[in-house]
């Protein structure tokens, strides 16, 4: 997909119909552009870095998991391994929010599992969240629910593998979804679950957000974007006006990130 550069620069532009680039975006260097500024109406997530989610978590890795990965195939090779976030991967998770939006599965939640406090190892990241996104999306069915989501997997010194994931949850079912992620974890690793090894919050910290101020949850909703897309290079958030310092996300083994199947590349070409 080609990515046109736009005439007139706006902070939102990665917001309007058409996905466009920053007019002097190159991708050859970082800029050092500071931190976001976040108002003191909001309650944005945190903004000095993964390490504020999951530091506290217990770290060590299982041996590898004796199942089957059933999923991905050479998407998620051992061999396949990537440092960043790549311009085509953050137009994807733009793009996929944006799409999700647009057919009424505006995401209100932001989940972080750490999967290896869960004694998933680096190679089967990628399956574990794939299952994951499974079980959710069924559960979510059986009670005539719909979920859409965009995820992003990172790994780092003091960090460990984990993936942060933005997803609409209908708010009369999140206490379904609370009540069933314990045994989802189990089911995934065969581990006894272990504490915090899951976080999920609602985007801009309360319930209904979303169509009780729909312009607070909107802006929570941009810093939330951001985060995820932080180990993106300097220049690409520049490119997209995401407003936020760029952060390694380590190596990461398979896929890096990804959407659920409703809002994918092949889900939006056939909706317009």
């Amino acid at each position: 997909m080609m990515l046109s550069a736009m005439p007139n620069p706006q902070k939102d532009a990665w917001q309007s119909d058409a996905l466009k680039l920053h007019r002097g975006a190159t991708f050859g260097e970082v800029s050092n552009v500071g931190e976001p500024v976040v108002s003191g109406r909001k309650r944005g997530l945190p903004q000095t870095g993964t390490a504020v989610a999951v530091s506290y978590l217990p770290l060590g890795v299982a041996a590898l998991l004796p199942c089957s990965t059933g999923r991905g195939g050479a998407r998620n090779r051992a061999d396949r391994v990537s440092h960043a976030l790549t311009t085509a991967h953050t137009a994807n998770l733009i793009l996929g929010e944006r799409h999700a939006a647009a057919i009424g599965l505006i995401f209100n939640r932001m989940m972080t599992i750490h999967w290896e406090a869960a004694g998933v190892p680096l190679e089967r990241m990628a399956w574990a969240t794939g299952r994951f996104i499974d079980m959710m999306t069924r559960a979510l069915a059986k009670h005539h629910g719909k979920m859409a989501c965009i995820w992003v997997h990172e790994n780092g010194h003091g960090k460990g593998g984990h993936c942060h994931l933005l997803a609409h949850v209908p708010v009369e079912l999140v206490p379904v979804v609370a009540g069933l992620q314990r045994g989802w974890l189990r089911r995934i690793t065969g581990n006894k679950y272990r504490k915090r090894v899951i976080r999920s919050d609602p985007i801009g910290g309360r319930l209904g957000l979303e169509t009780g101020n729909p312009d607070l949850h909107a802006a929570n909703l941009a810093v939330a974007l951001g985060y995820v897309c932080k180990g993106a290079p300097q220049a690409v958030l520049d490119a997209f006006y995401i407003d936020r310092a760029h952060e390694p996300g380590g190596q990461i083994i398979g896929k890096r990130c990804g959407t659920s199947q409703n809002i994918r590349a092949k889900a939006r070409k056939s909706k317009y």
